[in-house]
Order: structure tokens, then C-alpha cells, then sequence
């Protein structure tokens, strides 16, 4: 059997003459995943070789990558906000992107200490509640999907993140089965237009739900639902906080208008693209 550092450059040259960009990164954290070690361990014990279940789900990881599965799919873990989250078939792999609307919630937020209600729609893994529930030690929150498989996951995200006892979920269309008022709505919903989807990226294309990335014909159905309802949902002082395409601001922007919202900020990502507007109501 190979040793661990034998296994991890022939990995790493497998997926780099596969043409993987992060073929070095990708093989790392695939055969941490497979072996269970930690990256100390390989560090440490670089000789250790290889026993045949290993070598064997290292191989099934593979061919897993070299089939374009995300590498976070493969492993079942994200990392966001600093903070692991475990990942399903009915999730969406965080992205560093949608750190974003978390960065931007806590920083229009006047108190993090006060006992805030926060919903967030189409929760997915939970990323963004949790996030907020982490750095907002008063708060509580609400994580509504269409998907029963995703609260599933969320819960068990929260729950890992010690943050469980201080949320809930729910089974809904959006907001058919919420009433508020809260003082923080987060959302990143599906924003891509139903037309795009089949020339996606096939890692998105072919390994994300559907659910979570079609946004009707234009790709602002869901943004149309939410900020009708803010109205109703949203506390006096309450924030609306969502994420949107790089190329959405300018409609965004325009829909607040329509549905009586201002706009407190339109924020950049760290590639300077629009990734998420804050607004309240007029």
C-alpha cells in the first residue's frame, strides 16, 4: 500500500492532469476526508501507509471528483463563517459570497445584544441563521424551507453549533405558514433564471438542487414573494437583508421602490460584485 504522501501526490497529479484548477487543495482535503486524519497528522506522519479501507475510499472519492462532485459534496462538510456545516443532496454548498449578508446584517444591526427575532427563508444547511445566532448571543431565529431534507440538515447544524436551543424551523412556501413581526429577514434565494440553469457550471448544474437556484423566468419571482410580504413580517425598525446575482442590484433596487422598501446599502463581495442589498420599510 501507498503511504500517505505517496497517495496524496499521485492524487494531486491525477487531478491536475484532469485539468482541476485546486487539484493540490482538492487532493488534500479529499484524502484527509477519506483517511479521517487531521492535517497535523499528515504533517507528523506522512509514512504511515495506507490500509485497504482507506485506500479504498480514497479511490471512491476520485472518481467522485474526477466526475465534477464538489470537493464539500464528497467530504459532506463546509466551512462558513468559520463555522463547519454538514451538507445534503437538498442543500446548497455555502459560499464564501454569502458571508455577505451576514457581514452586513451584524453590521447594520444597532444592538447585538438585544433579543432579536430573525427569520431566514430558504435556509438550506442553515449557514446564514446560524452564523447570525452565533454572533448574536441574545437572539433567536426561524429557518423556513420547502425542503424537508434541508431542515433536517439545518437542524443538525445548529444544534453542532450550539446554537439549537435557540431556533426552530419550519415546513413552508416561503412565508404561507409565518407570521412575524421580526427584526432581521435573511434570504439567499434562488436567483438564477430557469433559462440559465442548463449552461451552468456542471459542478452546479449537476450536483446542486434545483429548487435552490431557479428563480422563475427572470430570476426575481422569490425577491417579488419576500419583499411583498416584508411589509407584513417585518418589525418597525426590522432589516430585510438579502443575497442577489452580480448582475440583480439595478432591479433589486428598483423593486424596493415598487413595494414601498428603501435601500440602506448595496454590498460588494470580495470580487466587487453587488452580492446582497439591506433594506427596511419607507
Amino acid at each position: 500500500m501507498k503511504t500517505r504522501a505517496e497517495a496524496l501526490r499521485e492524487l494531486r497529479r491525477t487531478l491536475s492532469e484532469a485539468g482541476f484548477e485546486t487539484a493540490a487543495l482538492d487532493a488534500r482535503l479529499l484524502l484527509l476526508a477519506a483517511l479521517g486524519i487531521s492535517a497535523t497528522d499528515l504533517i507528523t506522519r506522512p509514512d504511515t501507509r495506507l490500509s485497504p479501507d482507506e485506500a479504498e475510499t480514497l479511490a471512491a472519492f476520485t472518481h467522485r471528483r474526477l466526475g465534477h462532485e464538489p470537493v464539500a459534496r464528497i467530504v459532506g462538510v463546509r466551512e462558513f463563517w468559520g463555522l463547519p456545516f454538514r451538507l445534503s443532496p437538498e442543500t446548497l454548498v455555502p459560499r464564501p459570497d454569502t458571508e455577505t449578508v451576514v457581514e452586513t446584517a451584524l453590521d447594520l444591526l444597532p444592538d447585538r445584544q438585544a433579543p432579536l427575532r430573525i427569520v431566514d427563508f430558504g435556509t438550506g444547511s442553515g449557514c446564514i441563521l446560524v452564523a447570525l445566532l452565533h454572533e448574536l448571543p441574545r437572539a433567536t431565529g426561524l429557518g423556513v424551507d420547502l425542503s424537508f431534507g434541508a431542515l433536517v440538515t439545518a437542524r443538525t447544524n445548529a444544534a453542532d453549533n450550539r446554537v439549537g436551543s435557540r431556533c426552530h424551523f419550519a415546513l413552508s412556501r416561503w412565508a404561507d405558514a409565518v407570521s412575524g413581526p421580526f427584526d432581521l429577514i435573511v434570504s439567499n434565494p434562488p436567483y438564477i433564471a430557469s433559462g440559465v440553469i442548463p449552461t451552468l457550471d456542471e459542478e452546479v448544474r449537476e450536483h446542486d438542487p434545483t429548487l435552490a437556484l431557479d428563480g422563475g423566468p427572470d430570476g426575481l419571482e422569490p425577491y417579488r414573494i419576500l419583499l411583498n410580504e416584508a411589509g407584513r413580517l417585518l418589525a418597525p425598525q426590522g432589516l430585510l437583508v438579502v443575497e442577489i446575482g452580480y448582475d440583480q442590484a439595478e432591479d433589486l433596487v428598483s423593486l424596493a421602490r415598487i413595494y414601498g422598501l428603501e435601500i440602506l446599502r448595496v454590498a460588494h463581495d470580495l470580487s466587487d460584485n453587488p452580492r446582497c442589498i439591506a433594506m427596511k420599510r419607507s
